[in-house]
């Protein structure tokens, strides 16, 4: 299975983060019910990102129920020297993985790795990386999406930074229709729909989804906006 096998269309990805995580499984199964079939998993280092996020320990205790409900695990690797960790994300159960364009001085290599391993494979970039610089290296390493960060990475709960629509419109220009462009942060009912005119067809979502008195419903909203 690949990437080309779990995009049916635009999707909305619940970010795990975000959940309750003294009901993880519950909040999983119900929003799977809604539609999901794409979990984002964030894993922060204290290095690359400021706080120490969940792991790959928390991909183990979740990877059989989201598996057999028929979704799968995109992690996104906020983290220095993300060759280190892709191995432990294909070892716990994940599906696919994302490094960081400014945390390997081999882009290429960290995607080879992935796929070596059965993973799907992303390169992200932050808000401070010319989009220009961020696709090359993309189209060179062969990755099966691009993520454009609309926030600085690390905390949930930010608003969408000004200037994102622009960056994600230049970077779906730049790349081939065959990799994906997804956004993470900021994103909401308000501005989903734009996002998604703009180029994107990932939309990763914490608290506009978990965030919610009703999880559930609000990842049935994000996607409706991004139908």
């Amino acid at each position: 299975m690949s990437w080309n096998d779990w995009v049916r269309g635009p999707e909305i990805e619940p970010s795990i983060y975000a959940a309750d995580f003294a009901n993880l499984g519950a909040e999983l199964d119900r929003v799977i019910d809604a539609g999901t079939r794409i979990f984002h998993f964030d894993i922060g280092d204290g290095h690359f990102v400021e706080p120490v996020t969940i792991g790959p320990i928390v991909i183990e205790s979740i990877a059989a129920l989201v598996h057999a409900r028929g979704a799968v695990i995109d992690c996104h690797l906020m983290v220095d020297n993300p060759e280190r960790h892709i191995p432990q994300v294909a070892k716990a159960g994940g599906d696919s993985t994302t490094f960081h364009f400014e945390a390997t001085d081999d882009p290429a290599g960290a995607a080879r790795l992935a796929h070596g391993l059965g993973l799907g494979a992303g390169m992200a970039f932050n808000p401070e990386t010319r989009v220009e610089d961020a696709a090359a290296a993309a189209i060179e390493a062969g990755v099966d999406l691009v993520l454009c960060m609309t926030i600085h990475p690390g905390y949930s709960g930010q608003e969408l930074l000004d200037g994102s629509l622009e960056r994600v419109a230049r970077l779906r220009e730049l790349l081939p229709p065959a990799i994906h462009v997804q956004v993470d942060g900021g994103v909401n009912h308000d501005n989903a729909s734009r996002l998604r005119a703009a180029g994107a067809d990932l939309f990763v979502g914490g608290n506009s989804v978990f965030g919610a008195a009703d999880p559930a419903s609000a990842y049935r909203e994000l996607a409706r906006a991004v139908a």
